[in-house]
């Protein structure tokens, strides 16, 4: 899951370069995160000698986000965000930060929000990411599109209809108000070298090929209500330079969602060309995955079903993921919320087929 900015001489004006010190109180610091976890019973086809547990526990959505806040005297609102991403298993034998109990910051940005809209600097998500619509999700901390949790065996296909070209990267964004219930939002990030065309979201990795270089989002996206309807659309553009392998990047989509007496309808659309070149693929492949979900929320209760179909060429050929997800949950109070999350992948490589079913009991806590 918002023109030009300002010019030099009306940015002193509002007091946002460096000057003499206002009396303004200091920005007010608050901790919170999420964390997801879940144990599943998963039913997945061997692929050759390699065979998949029949049982896991995921701890997912670890981050703890630590913001500073405040208003100014100038009556602007000037803050930064720090997400904290935490290790999922202190029992591995490995070193990498994200398989044990290390930290690591995954997000670290500064914002100025006010009448002439946000700036955002600093290593965040883009417009394209965060002004995206998408198919709903049911299950607390996990959705078909964009999975926490993924329990067939590792997709050869991204399973998410975001932006991830320069997610998380150190990027300038701009979002204008929001007018009549229109919001455009624009981004630029010099370098995405590490962000890895298969990456679905769930952090960065080095691309096989290299990455992406001179990054430009644009999107636009609508939220309005009428008649106890409640609509929300967006679009977006997302385009770079490829490193070292000399391509053109692209990502473009669309999403809604609609709202209606507690049940939302909601599902996107996304294509991106020469993409996965980045991630090893041939030159000119592309991807394109679509979705579509329904849910249903009254008092504590959410329940739900979404559909996620993915196919690429980046191979030469065709490879394909197939998603079902059916579930619900309960929220308990006080940011935290159990839940039975289903899930069906079925996914072709190219070389061989196999199928992948689970059923697992979530609980989600926010705090």
């Amino acid at each position: 899951m918002k023109k030009t900015l300002l010019g030099t001489t009306a940015l002193v004006a509002v007091g946002l370069l460096a000057g003499p010190a206002l009396a303004s109180d200091p920005l007010k610091v608050t901790v919170g995160g999420n964390v997801v976890t879940g144990f599943y019973v998963v039913d997945a086809d061997n692929i050759g000698a390699t065979s998949y547990q029949d049982t896991k526990v995921a701890v997912v959505a670890r981050n703890i986000d630590i913001i500073a806040e405040g208003t100014l005297d100038n009556g602007l609102t000037a803050g930064v965000n720090a997400k904290l991403m935490l290790g999922s298993d202190f029992s591995a034998a490995t070193t990498t930060a994200n398989n044990n109990g290390f930290a690591t910051f995954r997000q670290l940005f500064a914002y100025l929000e006010g009448g002439f809209g946000r700036f955002e600097i600093g290593g965040t998500d883009g417009a394209s990411y965060k002004m995206h619509y998408t198919s709903p999700w049911f299950v607390p901390g996990n959705g078909v599109d964009s999975p926490n949790v993924y329990n067939g065996q590792t997709s050869p296909v991204r399973t998410s209809t975001f932006s991830l070209m320069a997610t998380d990267a150190n990027k300038v964004s701009y979002f204008t108000p929001r007018l009549a219930g229109f919001q455009l939002g624009a981004s630029y990030t010099p370098d995405a070298t590490r962000n890895n065309v298969h990456a679905n979201g769930l952090g960065l990795l080095a691309n096989p090929a290299g990455g992406a270089s001179e990054v430009y989002e644009v999107a636009l996206n609508y939220a309005g209500s009428f008649g106890g309807v409640d609509l929300g659309l967006d679009g977006f553009y997302t385009a770079g330079s490829g490193v070292p392998a000399n391509t053109d990047p692209t990502e473009y989509g669309f999403g809604a969602n609609i709202g209606f007496s507690g049940f939302t309808l909601g599902g996107a659309w996304y294509q991106s060309d020469d993409f996965a070149t980045l991630g090893g693929g041939t030159s000119g492949a592309s991807t394109e995955v679509w979705t579509a979900g329904l849910s249903y929320a009254t008092g504590p209760w959410t329940v739900g079903v979404a559909y996620l179909d993915a196919e690429d060429t980046s191979t030469g050929g065709v490879r394909s993921n197939d998603s079902w997800q059916v579930g619900g949950g309960y929220n308990l109070g006080s940011g935290v919320d159990i839940g039975l999350d289903l899930q069906m992948q079925s996914v072709d490589t190219g070389v061989v087929t196999y199928d992948a079913k689970s059923a697992g009991l979530v609980l989600a806590v926010a705090f």
